[in-house]
């Protein structure tokens, strides 16, 4: 028997590591004795013997299931008379001892290790792990705090429900951040956790409908919640749209409404996809707030005119803020006549991406003209042509290649900006037509010569490609488009194919480059409102999260409110991450999402004898800075069971 005692400092453990390693390599067949915190320890021996031996005991609670272990052998009474004349007094003391040091800070116990023992068989399949996510309770915490334990009994008091909704919840949730998968697949890998849910599959399919029936109420509360965790700052609302794929070829069918004549859609539809992928889509709207924690969402069929998306999701958020004011923000794509004049009333504002190529011949000459261009840095008076002629190898120039020059027009009317208006049918069809109508707003243009550079070098290798296209001499395949190489084509005979590069093309649009614009009715300077454009990126970065971490596509489902309500558990998942985000970062710590997800993900511990539970994780900067910030002491490497269950209760209602 090889007898290690550690303390509970660092120092101490680390030898006792060291110590561990050497003799497992230098024994076949050891017991151990190491130092754990334990429950309370008591003597044991069997009083109907003449020749007793008495052992020191101590409890393990883990979960439900209780163990009891012999920590310490002391002998037996006949051994124990050699060195005491009262062996059963000299044992009592023993055990008070060590529930003295187990007080202070030091106990023992034993642990027989038998590397000859062979792993039992089972009739799985196949292998699975034993290790168990801990990672998960930071995000409990932020989970807690959005009260969802009592929305779910509110919705399901009138209905006889057998399963916890707020359990299924909570770890469809944690799963869609650690673990995407399927909800099958999550369902099977629920035994992973530390508290291992028991959730029937099925309950979990059942759950979905009863949130998609009470998504409204679900957002409201999820918002209203929210900001018991950080400040929200509603001033500027960020809105974009994407859409999300499905393993399917076959889109859902149209229904007629025979009253009204009105298609109601399908929601999985054929519609212009943003990964350019074949498979019916639909379409998700999501509304941001100026720090990036997400307000609202909608789901709508992928060939929903996403312009037509904005103004009742907007609505709904007016509702849930309680008509406060906002500037709205988005792209140009999103910045119709119809959602500007919306945001033009209630003392609203709005900051749009204007596309300089459609704006009014008039508008376009006071672009392109040399006067007025101010730098957006100090305000001093500069040319196009400065802009576009100074040495930017001159080392005094680096902070005007760095800078912007910038124009305020006025525009006052919609075709000066070259909107269009949508028209809606009572049979749910739209149509595009020429607005007309009267908006007081200004067009902010900017030139940048680092941007001018940017985009002349993207568009030589776009030339490149064309070049190789038409050395392929297969004009059957080449169709124009926006943002294709294609579009610098041009067929020069009516008669046979003869394409070439479309010189007067590519020269029209070097005219552009450098040039960026927002449309916007505030009086602000400009400066402040393209600070605000700016941080448009951040409703992109929602999107490219819940695609590429927490894989919310290609989605499985089929019934449109699973659908709806798989997306609300992304749009959950998306808002626990955010908020947590931006409690590190008030924390004046910032950690990149790989590193946190990662973290997260790898926070695993394995069960030893149901004694206590070891790390398998590694520090590191990102575990610092979660623990400074929500104090749940998960960066020890040993831990009993009493303390993850005092976690686990602390956030269970």
């Amino acid at each position: 028997m090889l007898i290690v005692e550690i303390a509970k400092c660092r120092l101490c453990t680390a030898f006792f590591c060291q110590i561990f390693i050497f003799y497992c390599c230098m024994c076949c067949n050891c017991d151990i004795i190491v130092v754990k915190d334990g429950a309370s320890m008591k003597l044991y021996y069997d009083k109907r013997l003449k020749d007793p031996t008495y052992y020191i005991q101590q409890g393990f609670r883990n979960g439900k299931k209780t163990t009891t272990k012999n920590i310490k052998r002391l002998g037996k009474h006949s051994e124990l008379l050699l060195i005491t004349d009262d062996p059963l007094e000299y044992a009592k003391n023993e055990v008070k001892k060590m529930n003295e040091e187990y007080r202070s800070g030091r106990s023992e116990f034993i642990v027989t290790m038998d590397f000859n023992e062979r792993i039992p068989s089972t009739d799985s399949p196949c292998s699975n792990s034993t290790s168990l996510n801990i990672g998960y309770l930071y995000l409990k915490d932020i989970y807690a705090k959005l009260n969802l334990s009592d929305f779910f009994k509110s919705v399901s008091s009138d209905r006889k429900i057998t399963y916890d909704c707020n359990k299924i919840c909570q770890f469809l949730t944690y799963a869609r951040i650690l673990d995407p998968a399927s909800k099958y697949g999550t369902y099977d890998k629920l035994d992973t956790y530390y508290e291992k849910p028991q959730v029937e599959y099925q309950h979990m399919i059942r759950f979905l409908d009863i949130l998609d029936r009470n998504s409204d109420q679900y957002l409201k509360h999820l918002f209203d919640n929210s900001e018991n965790i950080v400040k929200r700052d509603t001033s500027v609302m960020y809105y974009d749209c994407t859409n999300y794929f499905f393993e399917t070829e076959k889109p859902d069918e149209e229904i007629v409404d025979e009253v009204t004549g009105e298609i109601i859609f399908g929601l999985r539809q054929f519609g212009i996809s943003k990964e350019n992928k074949t498979s019916p889509i639909v379409e998700m709207g999501l509304i941001m707030d100026s720090r990036g924690i997400p307000i609202s969402m909608c789901i709508h069929p992928g060939n929903t005119n996403e312009q037509l998306t904005a103004v009742p999701l907007e609505k709904e958020v007016i509702k849930m803020t309680g008509n406060k004011k906002f500037i709205y923000c988005a792209d140009a794509g999103l910045g119709s006549y119809n959602i500007r004049k919306f945001n033009d009333m209630g003392g609203r504002a709005y900051i749009v991406t204007q596309s300089v190529k459609k704006l009014g011949q008039e508008i376009k000459d006071i672009v392109f003209n040399d006067s007025n261009y101010r730098l957006l840095s100090n305000d001093d008076a500069i040319t196009l042509k400065e802009m576009r002629t100074f040495n930017k190898k001159d080392a005094n120039n680096l902070s005007l290649y760095n800078d912007f020059a910038y124009k305020v027009i006025p525009a006052n009317t919609a075709m000066d900006t070259g909107l269009y208006e949508e028209k809606v049918y009572k049979n749910g069809r739209t149509k595009k037509v020429k607005a007309k109508g009267t908006l007081h707003q200004y067009i902010i243009v900017t030139f940048s010569r680092k941007m001018m550079e940017y985009q002349r070098t993207i568009r030589e290798r776009q030339l490149e490609r064309a070049k190789k296209l038409l050395r392929l001499k297969d004009p059957e395949k080449i169709k124009k488009g926006p943002n294709d190489i294609r579009r610098f084509l041009k067929n020069t005979s009516s008669d046979t194919a003869n394409y070439v590069l479309d010189m007067d093309k590519i020269h029209e649009e070097e005219k552009y480059d450098g040039f960026y614009a927002v449309a916007t009715n505030l009086d602000d300077s400009a400066k402040d409102i393209l600070a605000v454009a700016q941080n448009r990126y951040k409703i992109e970065d929602c999107f490219r999260i819940m695609k590429t971490n927490f894989d919310a596509r290609p989605v499985f489902l089929r019934k449109p409110e699973r659908i709806r309500a798989h997306f609300l558990i992304c749009y959950t998942a998306l808002l626990i991450y955010r908020l947590m985000e931006c409690k590190l970062d008030d924390n004046l710590t910032h950690v990149t999402t790989s590193n946190l997800i990662k973290t997260l993900r790898n926070m695993n511990v394995v069960n030893m004898d149901d004694m206590y539970y070891k790390s398998i994780y590694s520090g590191s900067q990102a575990l610092d800075a979660l623990e400074r910030c929500f104090e749940l002491q998960l960066n020890r490497k040993y831990y009993r069971p009493s303390d993850l269950n005092k976690i686990v209760k602390k956030f269970s209602k």
